[in-house]
This record gives structure tokens, sequence and C-alpha cells, in this order.
């Protein structure tokens, strides 16, 4: 092919023979891609099925972090290509094995992971509407379902965002404008600002108020309880204290539950509170706010009808594939005003209520096309399939934790109310210094092992090991196997 052209510097005609973009045309080979593609769901479905029913009886083959890239550096180098997803899999935690029971992300449905699929091979960027026409419009009906279930009216209005870490600075970000009389976002501010947060709550709390420039001192924890639920009765105390130090107080961050330890606060109290002080009530229900739809356990979180915002992960506990998250809003015309500027090639201003242009409502001008993964385990299971996870995974987290309170061996951190338990093993006559140090060594040869995976967190200064059960095909037997380990690596060191 031949592209005749003028140069206008100098009138002359030029002929331009280009290059044949033959390796372009691999790439995009729709033959090529349908082969690969059967191929790579082939692997996958043989990888389900052998870790949800345990053919491969490791959840991780930990390796060194120095040897991991030098492994890679290798493949780059010699390793076969077809090679490539096979050792991905053998190198990475799988979250679908039943003994997979660490950290909050969830074994996704394989049908979400397809929607995921869909969404990065078509790449709509979901800015403005045109880029987005369908994700945006089941982003709407999504949104306005969870508004529902949280008890909200009809002018309540939500987005989906990219993880609870964005959608809790987006909440804060709103509160802001919404209870601080000064324009922060536009005129800035020198005046102390603040928010009210349990000592428990999520760091990603702490880092929002941070960014947004209210300084440690515009951080006020308000200590637990035994339960590690925020003591509201300290609420007034640390509110006083605040103003008496020029700080404007103008919100409050409820957990649902926190993430150390899997305990819900008080929300009906903390939403008294906020409404008695006029300021913002947010609650990040980033793991457990999908409690919503369990009718076991909705109680965890009576009040959140109450909150001016909430936060809900689908990568936790809605088997959705990370990452998701939505952030819905009482009152809809927040979700509009919280970022105010003008980008005129993207957006326009309009009188009128124009959801479908999410960059005015969101961080991400780019963002996945996320929703199709919430509207299509909705259409294909309804709400029972999240009623059912939520429910056998709390119901699991309630027996593991009667399991370890039974038993001398093992001290719980807290009882759970969540599938997020805390415990360590213990032994009468054994210093905390020492059991601090057998309970890192019990967690790391788990590791090494990987035959379960778990992990661990301090609290009050005590180490315990730490289990989310994020898998509804974990049993209690698994979970007992579990406590065997643990307490014979635990013995075995002590006599060490």
């Amino acid at each position: 092919m031949k592209i005749i052209s003028k140069d206008p510097l100098n009138n002359k005609v030029n002929t331009i023979h280009p290059m044949t973009p033959e390796l372009l045309k691999e790439v995009y080979s729709p033959e090529k891609f349908r082969q690969q593609g059967h191929d790579l769901i082939d692997l996958l479905a043989n990888h389900l099925d052998a870790t949800v029913h345990q053919k491969n009886d490791q959840v991780i083959k930990w390796n060194l972090p120095d040897d991991e890239k030098n492994f890679w550096i290798e493949f780059q180098e010699k390793g076969n290509i077809k090679d490539f997803f096979p050792e991905i899999l053998k190198h990475t935690t799988h979250v679908h094995h039943p003994k997979y029971v660490g950290h909050q992300v969830c074994a996704p449905a394989p049908q979400a992971a397809l929607a995921g699929l869909v969404s990065s091979f078509l790449n709509n960027g979901m800015a403005v509407y045109e880029m987005g026409m369908a994700p945006t419009a089941i982003e709407r009906i999504v949104t306005d379902l969870l508004a529902k279930k949280l008890g909200f009216k009809e002018e309540s209005r939500g987005i989906l965002t990219s993880g609870g870490t964005l959608a809790n600075l987006t909440a804060l970000l709103a509160a802001r404008k919404a209870k601080v009389a000064q324009d922060v976002w536009n005129e800035g501010s020198s005046k102390k600002l603040g928010v009210m947060v349990s000592a428990e709550a999520h760091y990603c709390v702490d880092r929002a108020a941070r960014i947004m420039g209210l300084g440690t001192a515009g951080i006020i924890k308000v200590p637990v309880n035994s339960d590690f639920s925020i003591d509201t009765t300290l609420l007034e105390k640390y509110y006083k204290d605040a103003q008496n130090q020029g700080i404007d107080i103008f919100a409050l961050v409820g957990s649902a539950p926190s993430t150390a330890t899997g305990i819900y606060d008080d929300l009906t109290a903390l939403s008294s509170f906020c409404i008695e002080k006029d300021i913002w009530f947010h609650v990040d229900g980033a793991h457990g706010g999908a409690a919503i739809f369990s009718e076991k356990y909705k109680h965890t979180v009576k009040g959140i009808d109450k909150a001016d915002s909430v936060v809900i992960d689908g990568h936790k506990m809605m088997l959705m594939s990370a990452i998701t998250t939505a952030l819905i809003f009482r009152e809809g015309q927040y979700s509009h005003t919280t970022f105010s500027q003008h980008a005129d090639y993207l957006l326009q201003d309009s009188e009128e209520e124009d959801w479908y242009n999410l960059a005015k409502r969101t961080f991400e001008c780019t963002k996945t096309m996320m929703s199709l993964q919430w509207f299509l385990l909705l259409k294909l299971y309804g709400e029972a399939v999240f009623d059912q996870n939520v429910t056998t995974l709390y119901d699991l987290g309630q027996a593991f934790g009667a399991l370890i309170g039974k038993d001398p061996k093992l001290q719980l951190a807290t009882t759970p109310m969540s599938n997020i338990v805390c415990f360590r093993f213990v032994e009468a006559g054994v210093s905390n210094e020492i059991l601090d140090k057998i309970n890192q060594k019990i967690r790391t040869e788990l590791l090494e092992e990987g035959t379960f995976y778990i992990v661990q967190t301090k609290i009050r200064g005590v180490h315990f090991l730490r289990t989310t059960i994020m898998n509804p095909f974990t049993t209690p037997a698994a979970l007992e196997e579990l406590l065997t380990l643990i307490k014979q690596k635990g013995v075995a060191l002590i006599t060490a």
C-alpha cells in the first residue's frame, strides 16, 4: 500500500511505503486469542478443581523475595512462554483453597473473574458517559440497590471506585465539603480540622486524614472497650478536648468491623452522637458492610441506615475479584459536590443531575468496568448468594472462636463477631515476651510449609495469630486441623 502526501514546505509530493505491522497482526489475531483463551480457561478450571477439592494440599509455596526475583529473571531469559501461566499458579497464593484463611480478599466467583476479563478486554475507561455506556448505567442500578439495602431513601446516590482506601478518602472529602463552612477544596484552609475514629480503625482512615492535611493532631483516636469496639462513653470527652485545642471536628468514622479484630462498633450510638454534634457520620464497612445481605447477621450493622456515607468492598465478602468498592451517600447531592473543577474537554457544568458523568464524582478519570461483576452475580444468583456467603463465613468464625475458647493452650483476643478471629498459643508459666516469639515462629513455620495460610497482628502490644475465613468451602474439620498443628508447633518450640 502506498500513501501519497504533499509536503507544504517545499510543495513536493512524497510517496510513503509503510512497514507492514506483522507483529501487531499477530498480537491482535482473533484465532490466536481464541486458542490462548481456551487454554487459559482450561488451566484455571483445573486449578479451581484442584484447590477447592484439595487435590493440591498446598495453599502457598513460599519463596524468599530475592529467590523469587531470580526465578523470574531466569524465566525471562530462558523460560518457555507456554509455561508462563502455569508458573504463575505455582508462585502465587491459592485463595480458592479451603485452608486459605489469611488476608481479607475472597475466593472470587469464576463468573466475576470473567466479567473482569470483559472489562480488561473492552477497556472502556468510564471517565465520561460515552466511554462506558453500559457499565455506567449498570453502576447506577447496582449502587441504587445497595442504597436500598442500607435503608437509604430514593435521593441517595453511590459510586463504585478502586478500593476501600480511595472510597474512605472520597467520603471524608465529601464530609469536609458538607460540614466545614470554608470551601477548603478551592480556597484551602489554615484552620485546624479533625475527624474522630476508633483506635482500632483501619490505617487507611488515618492515611486519608493525613492526605487531607489534617496532620496527627487532626486524627482524634478514641480508645476502645475490652471487646475492641469504640468506647462511646468517651466520645464527648474527646470531642471537647479537640475543641479546646482549636480543632473543628467535622466527621466521625465507625468501623463495620475493624480490620484487625473483626469487631463492629455500636453504629446506633455513633449516629446519635453525630446528629447531636451536627457532624458527618461515615461507616467504613469495607469488610463487613455486606452483612446487610445476611438475614442472620444484619444485626451487626444496626444503625447503618443513619450514616451519611458507607463503604462496602465487593472483593472482600461479595465474591468479586479485586478491586471494586461501593461508596454510598444517604443524601445523593453530596456525591456530586465533592470535586469542583473544570475539564472542558471532558465535562461541562450542568444544572441537571448528570449522574452518568462519573469523573465528576470520583478520583479516577479512568476506571475499570467494575460494575459488571456486581450486576452479573446479582443477575445469575440474586441477593441470596451474598446472604449465603456472609452467613456461611460468619458462622465459621463463631464456630472457630468457640473451639479456641474451650482450649487451655489457646487464647482468644476477643469473642469474634465476624469471620475474623485473632488468637494465640499460650502456656502457663511462660512470659508474654517468649510467647510472642513462639507465636511468630509458629506463623513462620506455617508459611514455609504452605499447608495453611494465616497472618498475624499485634493487639495492644501482644502478638496474635490472625485468621480471616474467606472461603465458604473451609470446613470446621480443617479449622480443627489448623489448631492441632499450631498447638503441636507451640509445644515443640517450648520444649526445644
